[in-house]
């Protein structure tokens, strides 16, 4: 944790749910719990903006013909990413001035005897696109935490873009995990109903 962060009181907090991004030009405090999702925060140092999102699909199932909701696009990287830096650049961020820390795409259900089998594994594939998202983008990615087997929690400072990262022991990710499935729930439900998704509780 920066010197910064570690000695400020009463700073403003704001927990980033799946499926939200916010971008602020205050010093605030970026706050998420990560699992398999990934969150990325993103800040232009020269114009003095910040901004985190956080996902929890690369993107939507291809083969799916029900129009993409306002509501649902934040939970799926392509969408997630496309709106942080739009709303950045909206704000008065340049491009090239972007600068990225990255987090998550944990493989909490499996071991590490088996965490080389990718293929059907969620957090890998988050961690795939994030990067390469990036790199398309040329966005450089400075700091970055990601993959492995453990959930994460983590606070994103606009005081100095500082990211303080706590891991989530395999014993405590259970409700990581029971989150992010009770948010899928809910938003598969809502969208059933014609409603908002919930966020966590």
């Amino acid at each position: 944790m920066s010197a910064a962060l570690a000695s400020a009181k009463g700073i403003k907090r704001h927990l980033v749910r799946p499926g939200e991004h916010v971008v602020t030009n205050e010093p605030l405090v970026l706050t998420t719990l990560l699992g398999s999702c990934v969150a990325v925060c993103l800040y232009d140092p020269v114009a003095r903006l910040m901004g985190m999102n956080h996902f929890l699909l690369p993107m939507r199932n291809p083969a799916s013909r029900d129009p993409v909701l306002a509501t649902d696009a934040g939970r799926y990287g392509v969408w997630a990413m496309e709106l942080l830096v739009n709303d950045l650049l909206k704000r008065g961020a340049r491009r090239e001035q972007l600068r990225a820390k990255a987090f998550g795409g944990a493989n909490v259900l499996r071991t590490a005897d088996d965490v080389r089998d990718d293929a059907f594994n969620i957090g890998a594939s988050n961690v795939l696109f994030v990067r390469q998202f990036l790199g398309r983008d040329g966005i450089p990615l400075v700091a970055q935490d990601l993959g492995g087997l453990h959930g994460r929690q983590i606070h994103f400072y606009g005081g100095d873009y500082s990211v303080f990262l706590r891991r989530i022991p395999r014993t405590g990710v259970e409700r990581v995990l029971g989150d992010e499935q009770r948010y899928l729930r809910r938003a598969i439900d809502a969208k059933q109903r014609g409603t908002p998704p919930d966020f966590f509780e």
